[in-house]
């Protein structure tokens, strides 16, 4: 746990340099400069295993240092979290998401980071304390490579320090309508090899109206396609798109798991949707999916909806959803309306109504959900928010949850 206790340090540090910044009098600008992010939140929702209401209140900050060096190539980036348990006390929880140094253009041939981090090939990806090294400037085709310690997080801190992984990708570079890469990654518990896969990634765009895209994962410990896309979205004019697309997942584990023993089925889906702006203050939507489970077990869902506009400041929303086969059936609609006439006040307001029915022995049942939601803006750079939500299902008779956020941009 050595390494977190000196993340935290240094945000510790990076929060003491913020507070200077934010409280200092005017002074000669300094070539180093901090920007980032702050967010306050409280915090409250129903807990059916505790059996009361949790509180909870949060602080997120998100931190950039630039000009540290005269050429402007470094910065250092940060984002973490603290959380404390209103209701039951105890001592603050934090975490750090991400806390790393960037280096631009090192040689005009690589970008470095080192440090915490998320890493995302089409492999696979990690939250991991390590190194990123993207090589570029080389021709057609670059090169990224990563490797170090693979995070993962518990209710108050990580849960391994014992794991670790590695990736590398190739892709095209400076093809303007044409993306291509193929990536390897591998994880590791210990010294086994908890995870082992290769994948790629591409898009393609046509005549300015046509994406075609796809992506692939292929698990080389399970020796099975683990995930699969496929898709076209059509812009024939401006206000229309369409788009289809086909999909499919087989769930692997990490060969470590005790899940990698159990028998899985794999997934399919083949979605079909349209997005048309009639006129400028009507949009109408539609979707469908067909999902295959295993090899017999099917399913339709769709969805319809329009957006209303009948002023500047008004949004009216309506969506009508249904769902017919494996495993229930469901009807349903949501209503939502956005306004931003109060002021320095934004509102909003929604009604969400579900009646499904997931097996014939129990009926059907209904799910309601009622919400609110408001942002009042100070300045440019500084805003608060809320949203309450009341959730009447068959688990709860009254299930009262919401959020109060403070946001400061410096």
């Amino acid at each position: 746990m050595w390494m977190d206790k000196r993340y935290a340090y240094v945000v510790k540090v990076l929060l003491l340099l913020v507070s200077l910044a934010l409280l200092r009098q005017p002074a000669p600008v300094s070539a180093a400069e901090i920007h980032g992010r702050s967010s306050t939140q409280f915090i409250w929702y129903n807990d059916s295993l505790d059996g009361g209401n949790q509180k909870s209140l949060s602080e997120y900050l998100q931190v950039t240092m630039t000009g540290l060096d005269s050429a402007g190539k470094l910065s250092i980036q940060g984002y973490g979290r603290a959380v404390y348990d209103v209701k039951n006390g105890g001592e603050v929880a934090d975490r750090i998401y991400y806390l790393y140094a960037d280096y631009k253009n090192l040689l005009d041939r690589a970008d470095v980071r080192i440090g915490r981090q998320f890493v995302n090939f089409s492999a696979g990806s990690s939250l991991m304390d390590g190194v990123q090294v993207d090589v570029k400037n080389v021709g057609p085709v670059g090169f990224t490579l990563a490797g170090g310690r693979d995070i993962s997080f518990g209710e108050s801190d990580t849960l391994t320090s014992h794991a670790s992984a590695a990736g590398f990708s190739a892709y095209l570079a400076g093809y303007k309508n044409t993306e291509l890469d193929i990536s390897y990654f591998r994880k590791y518990d210990y010294t086994n090899i908890s995870a082992d896969t290769i994948g790629a990634n591409f898009t393609q765009y046509l005549l300015d109206s046509v994406k075609l895209y796809a992506n692939a994962r292929y698990d080389l410990t399970a020796e099975a396609t683990s995930e699969a896309l496929a898709g076209v979205k059509y812009f024939p004019f401006l206000d229309l798109m369409l788009s289809a697309e086909y999909y499919e997942s087989y769930p692997t584990f990490d060969s470590t798991s005790i899940y990698s023993v159990f028998a899985v089925d794999k997934y399919k889906e083949r979605a079909f949707t349209g997005e048309y702006t009639i006129i400028s203050w009507l949009d109408l939507s539609a979707s469908y999916y067909h999902e295959l489970y295993g090899e017999d077990s099917r399913a339709g869902v769709y969805e319809l909806g329009f957006k209303v506009r009948p002023g500047i400041s008004t949004t009216v929303s309506l969506y009508r959803d249904g769902r017919r086969g494996y495993y229930g059936e469901l009807d349903g609609y949501k209503i939502s309306v956005e306004y931003s006439k109060f002021g320095k006040w934004k509102m909003a307001a929604g009604y969400d109504h579900d009646v499904y029915e997931r097996d014939n022995s129990t009926g059907e049942e209904t799910a309601k959900k009622y919400w609110v939601s408001g942002k009042y803006i100070f300045a440019k750079n500084m805003s608060s928010s809320f949203r309450v939500e009341d959730n009447v299902n068959i688990t709860y008779s009254k299930d009262m949850r919401g959020k109060v956020a403070f946001d400061y941009e410096f």
